[in-house]
């Protein structure tokens, strides 16, 4: 049974922190229609830059979330890899959890979370898998040990202490000792989002924030603002 922590203090003998009082003011600059580039993908393309130029840890990192079949969602941080007019690209094992999800839904979400700007973006749409060639390109230019990570770790699977995963890639170490160019596993490579609804969320004062989204429809995309 766990122990009862009593309001107000913490079982380390320090004070709870009060959830309902937390907040931040936002302050950002108004983000409004004319401010939007002709497309999504140099828009999402222009804040990612800044992002990069404040200085945001891992400015890629995105939230996934993805449902299995029977409708339960899962979510997890996954780093964007690929961004062209075809949509937001990531890498992972075709065996992972997430993988098994897209393979039964074919659709997702993700968020990149620039809490640093007061910003988000969110992509929502359905999604394909990377073809070979490109999966390849990018493999090339993973380190070698983040490819021999990739061969050796059953992902979202099971395992018997992290000695087994150590093993494990010991074992793929001396498989591919005297190999110069590791080739990708056959159950790794790339998902692509294709978006329907891709959302640019810029925090404002007294929670009115500017939420502006390109929609994908049958004449092409067109922008909505949405209230905060």
């Amino acid at each position: 049974m766990m122990p009862e922590i009593k309001e107000g203090a913490a079982d380390n003998g320090d004070a709870v922190v009060r959830l309902p009082g937390m907040r931040v003011a936002y302050e950002g600059a108004a983000f409004d229609e004319s401010a939007l580039a002709e497309t999504w993908t140099t828009q999402l393309q222009d804040w990612l830059n800044q992002a990069v130029s404040a200085g945001v840890a891992e400015p890629n990192a995105m939230v996934l979330a993805t449902a299995d079949p029977e409708g339960r969602p899962s979510s997890r941080t996954v780093l964007c890899k690929g961004l062209d007019e075809r949509g937001v690209v990531f890498y992972t094992n075709y065996t992972s959890t997430k993988s098994h999800d897209l393979t039964a839904t074919r659709y997702a979400s993700i968020t990149f979370p620039w809490y640093a700007l007061q910003r988000q973006v969110h992509v929502r749409g359905e999604v394909e898998k990377v073809n070979v060639a490109e999966t390849a390109e990018y493999w090339a230019s993973r380190p070698r040990g983040s490819q021999l990570g990739a061969w050796a770790s059953p992902q979202s699977r099971v395992v018997d202490g992290r000695r087994a995963l150590e093993t494990a890639l010991h074992g793929i170490e001396r498989r591919f000792a005297d190999v110069e160019n590791i080739p990708f596993p056959p159950h790794w490579g790339g998902w692509r989002i294709r978006p329907d609804v891709v959302e640019f969320w810029q925090g404002r004062e007294d929670r009115m924030h500017d939420r502006l989204r390109y929609v994908r429809t049958d004449d092409g995309w067109q922008v909505e603002r949405v209230a905060p």
